[in-house]
C-alpha cells in the first residue's frame, strides 16, 4: 500500500510512486505477453494502443494485481472498475510524443474521478521518453483550454493551450521495471519522443470509482465535439466492491 508520504505526494502533486516494485515474475510475464501480442497484431502502432482488454481479455490479469488495487483504492475508494487500458511501447527511434494533456478533457465519466496506474517492463528515463508532468497542476480540478493537433507526430491530438508553461515546470517520471506511477485524473502531463535506441515500455490501465458513471452518450458527444477516440462501447470490468452510483453496465464475460 502506499505510505502516508506517498500519499501526501499524490494528493499535493498529483502524481507519487509506491517505493514497491511488482514482482520480477510480474514483469517478466508482461514482456512475454507483449512480444506474442504486438507479433499477432502488426497492423497495431506500437507506440500507443489502447484498449489492449478488448484486444485480449487475459491482459486485465494484470490490472487486477493486489499491490496495484491497494494503492488504487486509497486514493479513490473500495469501489473500483477498470474501464480502460492501454500499451505505451514508445519504438528505441522515432518513438511519438505525447502533447501536455489532462485525461479528463475527453473522459466521459461523471463525476470526473478517476486515477491511471503507469506500470513500467523497460527502464524508463528522460532519454527514452519518460512521462513528464506538472506538479500540482490538478489541485483546482479543473480542465483548462485545449486545442486540436492531429500531427502525426503525437500519440494524441489533444493538447493544453499553456504549453510552454507546462515545459517550464516539467518533471520526468523515471522508471525502473516493475515500478508504477498512480497519477490524478487532472494532472496535465506528456512525454518527449523517443530517439534514444532504447524502447520505452509501459503498461496503463484507468481505474475509476463507481460512484462515477461513465457515461456512453457523453463519449458520443464528445467524438463529435473534440474529434477524440471514439470510447463509448468501452468495457467496464468490476474489480472490487460493486456498482455504488448503479448507472454503470458492468461488463460480464
Amino acid at each position: 500500500m502506499l505510505s502516508t508520504t506517498e500519499l501526501e505526494q499524490y494528493h499535493r502533486e498529483g502524481l507519487t510512486i509506491p517505493q514497491h516494485a511488482l514482482p520480477v515474475s510480474y514483469v517478466q510475464q508482461v514482456r512475454d505477453k507483449v512480444e506474442t501480442f504486438t507479433a499477432a497484431h502488426p497492423h497495431l502502432d506500437p507506440d500507443y494502443i489502447p484498449s489492449i482488454v478488448e484486444h485480449d481479455f487475459d491482459w486485465l490479469e494484470y490490472a487486477k494485481h493486489p499491490d496495484v488495487l491497494d494503492c488504487v483504492e486509497q486514493v479513490i475508494g473500495r469501489d473500483i472498475v477498470v474501464w480502460g487500458s492501454a500499451l505505451f511501447c514508445k519504438l528505441a527511434r522515432g518513438g511519438k510524443a505525447t502533447p501536455w494533456h489532462q485525461d479528463g478533457q475527453y473522459w466521459p465519466i461523471r463525476p470526473l474521478a478517476t486515477c491511471t496506474v503507469w506500470i513500467a517492463f523497460d527502464e524508463v528515463s528522460a532519454e527514452n521518453g519518460c512521462m513528464r508532468f506538472v506538479p500540482g497542476s490538478h489541485l483546482d480540478k479543473r480542465t483548462y483550454e485545449h486545442e486540436t493537433d492531429n500531427s502525426d507526430a503525437y500519440t494524441l491530438n489533444q493538447t493544453v493551450t499553456a504549453r510552454a508553461e507546462a515545459e517550464a515546470n516539467g518533471k520526468d517520471v523515471e522508471l525502473s521495471p516493475g515500478m508504477f506511477s498512480v497519477h490524478d485524473v487532472y494532472l496535465i502531463h506528456g512525454s518527449n519522443r523517443n530517439d534514444s535506441g532504447r524502447r520505452r515500455g509501459g503498461l496503463v490501465f484507468r481505474y475509476m470509482p463507481t460512484t462515477s458513471h461513465f457515461d456512453r452518450d457523453l463519449a458520443r458527444a464528445q467524438v463529435r465535439e473534440l474529434g477524440v477516440l471514439d470510447i463509448s462501447e468501452r468495457q467496464l470490468h468490476l474489480v472490487r466492491g460493486g456498482d455504488a452510483c448503479g448507472k454503470n453496465d458492468i461488463f460480464q464475460k
